[in-house]
């Protein structure tokens, strides 16, 4: 796989494979066994898991993302040859999040959770990227007496998370994890979008990649003045909370329309109340901080998660939540709405903990890194180890990152 690309006769994405960064390099050791699993959840949604173990294991690593496949991952061969069993769980919502629910996905985690507890004595939850905010929410709701468990979900559909069981685990990992989708996306979302139905419109006092604010292409350095990143970033809330507020009128349409149809039982307002009208989230790779690496400085290289020219990529197909439905939008995507956020979870969370941070990743920074470890309630301890957001070149980050978890994981 290839670096980060600068020059215009070079590809655009930084991988050549992007569909599968999070794969492992190498086989599993000699005499692994692989498990599969079907898992209904008590709402009628399905989690599904790949179990690898060697025999005579008593703590087993559940490893899961929101949406992504992790069947995979690249931590499976290193944990399982330092003596653990390791559960690749997926969501009921694989490889999509436009109808992403985190309230609903706790109970795909517990499923998994309950699987692993019928096998092993200790269960250790492992987030890595967008599974680090997933994992600590259901800590925190797991954690939590019945009573005090959420009621509803972030669009305010009745949910009670109380009726439900949430086994507890035994420890709490975060590899190359961030604080929320919804923070990550606050932090690139495009402010200068004028028109959200429109992904040319824009705002050229508020384009960081003009360069009249400081854009530079590569091989260029860009720098930005800070009272620019400040105006910046106060835009990109500003366009959240628009999103939020167009999120939440379509949903008061549906509910509104849903009264109504009880009333009347009028076909136009039946369907009316459940015609879902997705959010288009246009331009969604506008970090500066993918630009200008004196922001936040790590060894990372310029660009995004997605390639070395997010000027370009922020105007094309690929994206973080970029269709989601508005229940989707609050509760995964929105930075002022979502709860999976560890900067609100984890002080619930007392669980011990390890933080691992790449010192070259592209779409998670070191201050966000810190925010995760000072976040959480019980003992935390941080490393760093080399790599890029996917643990890349696998021989240092991947392998490094392995070896810190199972040294940990062998001292808890």
């Amino acid at each position: 796989m290839s670096g980060a690309v600068s020059g215009a006769k070079q590809r655009i994405g930084r991988y050549g494979n992007a569909y599968g960064v999070a794969n492992w390099h190498r086989e599993p050791p000699a005499g692994t066994e692989t498990e599969s699993l079907l898992l209904p959840t008590p709402d009628r949604g399905l989690a599904q898991a790949r179990l690898y173990a060697r025999g005579g294991e008593d703590t087993a690593v559940l490893i899961m993302h929101p949406r992504g496949d992790f069947f995979h991952h690249y931590l499976v061969p290193g944990l399982v040859e330092a003596g653990y069993a390791v559960m690749c769980g997926a969501s009921r919502w694989l490889n999509n999040d436009s109808m992403l629910v985190h309230e609903r996905l706790l109970l795909d985690v517990a499923e998994c959770v309950k699987a692993l507890r019928a096998r092993y004595d200790r269960v250790v939850l492992c987030g890595n990227s967008g599974g680090g905010s997933l994992m600590t929410f259901y800590a925190a709701q797991a954690g939590a007496p019945e009573d005090e468990r959420l009621t509803d979900t972030a669009a305010g559909d009745p949910f009670r998370l109380g009726d439900f069981d949430l086994p507890l685990a035994d420890a709490l990992v975060h590899v190359g994890a961030h604080v929320g989708e919804g923070h990550f996306l606050m932090g690139a979302v495009d402010p200068s979008v004028t028109d959200d139905a429109d992904a040319l419109s824009c705002d050229p006092g508020l384009d960081m990649y003009d360069p009249r604010n400081g854009f530079a292409p590569p091989p260029e350095e860009t720098r930005y003045e800070p009272e620019f990143i400040e105006r910046y970033r106060q835009a990109q809330r500003d366009r959240v909370a628009r999103l939020d507020a167009q999120a939440r009128e379509l949903i008061r349409i549906r509910r509104e329309a849903k009264a109504r149809y009880a009333e009347t039982g009028a076909t136009a307002d039946r369907r009316t109340s459940i015609a879902t009208q997705f959010l288009v989230v246009y331009r969604t790779d506008a970090d500066p901080r993918y630009v200008d690496l004196s922001l936040d400085p790590s060894d990372r290289d310029y660009g995004s998660l997605w390639g070395g020219r997010p000027d370009l990529i922020n105007y094309g197909a690929v994206g973080f939540g970029r269709v989601v439905s508005p229940e989707a939008w609050l509760s995964t995507w929105s930075g002022l709405s979502s709860r999976a956020d560890i900067a609100r979870t984890g002080p619930h969370v007392a669980l011990p903990a390890l933080v691992v941070g790449y010192r070259a990743d592209n779409g998670i920074f070191p201050s966000e890194t810190d925010l995760i470890a000072s976040s959480l309630a019980g003992p935390v301890t941080r490393h760093d180890v080399d790599g890029d957001h996917y643990g890349l070149p696998a021989d240092k980050g991947r392998e490094q990152a392995a070896a810190v978890v199972a040294d940990w994981l062998r001292s808890h």
